[in-house]
């Protein structure tokens, strides 16, 4: 079991994400294959705290594939744990939700099962090269219990100047 004073400083792990981005995608046309073709598009992102950083929102606008999506952090006092939970404007439902951490690398990984295209798929999204003004998320996917994993998505983060 972790102690609460862990949990307390792990309640700050989002904190980087407040504010304005600009975000470069990168998505693999199919997510689930490794010889498909890589697709670009940017985006602008708004992240914002709520209930006093146990828990934040951030939207993302997407104009060139006309769409938004959000996503709703929750932070679990008791495990120490983030849940991440995605919804997007294409589909208006909340995907399952991954679980996670970050680690003292500031690193922060986070899991979750799903299904993509009726397949069941264990996801990853890892959450790297973190600064004042940058930072990296990942998603992978894994169709063999986690023994290997295809990353099939990025966005670089990159905040936006105050005007």
């Amino acid at each position: 079991m972790n102690d609460v004073r862990d949990n307390v400083s792990a309640l700050n792990g989002f904190d980087f994400l407040h504010g304005d981005w600009d975000v470069v995608n990168r998505r693999r046309t199919d997510f689930l294959d490794p010889e498909s073709d890589w697709e670009e598009f940017s985006a602008v992102s708004r992240c914002w705290n709520l209930f006093r950083g146990a828990a934040n929102i951030d939207e993302i606008d997407v104009p060139s594939q006309g769409w938004t999506g959000l996503t709703l952090r929750l932070f679990d006092m008791e495990t120490g744990r983030w849940s991440l939970n995605w919804s997007s404007s294409r589909s208006g439902r909340l995907f399952p939700p991954v679980l996670g951490r970050f680690g003292p690398n500031g690193r922060g990984e986070f899991h979750g099962d799903d299904t993509h295209d009726g397949k069941d798929v264990r996801v990853r999204f890892v959450w790297s090269g973190i600064s004042e003004t940058t930072a990296r998320w990942e998603q992978a996917f894994s169709v063999d219990g986690e023994k290997t994993w295809l990353t099939n998505w990025t966005m670089d983060f990159t905040r936006r100047k105050a005007l």
